[in-house]
């Protein structure tokens, strides 16, 4: 079986609890994944988002159900925020974000920044 890239079993997690009803526990993520992975590895990415303060977790019975701590945009915007602290040059990584933007996406922000102006 071929090596899902780094981080991509935590989206999918992330995406499955964001798009749940209510809360979630790891079998339940598993069944609604569909990648008949096993329990265990589900359950391991299930703690390591807990423990980076991404999902909440209940006493349920014996274990534990999960909900998001965070949403989808939240989690983008801070996404953004620790590469932008990381880099060196604030101004050089933001230009280089920003002219690899659609037009589409750079009307939204030119939108936006106006909004915060005002």
């Amino acid at each position: 079986m071929a090596r899902r890239p780094v981080g991509a079993l935590e989206k999918d997690i992330l995406r499955v609890i964001w798009a749940a009803d209510g809360p979630l526990t790891p079998g339940q993520v598993v069944e609604r994944l569909g990648l008949g992975l096993a329990y265990t590895s589900v359950a391991t990415v299930i703690g390591r988002l807990y423990s980076k303060d991404l999902l909440v977790r209940t006493k349920s019975g014996r274990g534990y159900e999960y909900t998001a701590a965070v949403t989808e945009p939240e989690l983008a915007a801070r996404m953004i925020g620790r590469v932008l602290d990381s880099s060196a040059d604030r101004r050089a990584a933001m230009t280089g974000f920003v002219s690899g933007l659609s037009k589409r996406d750079a009307k939204a922000l030119r939108q936006m920044l106006d909004d915060l102006e005002q």
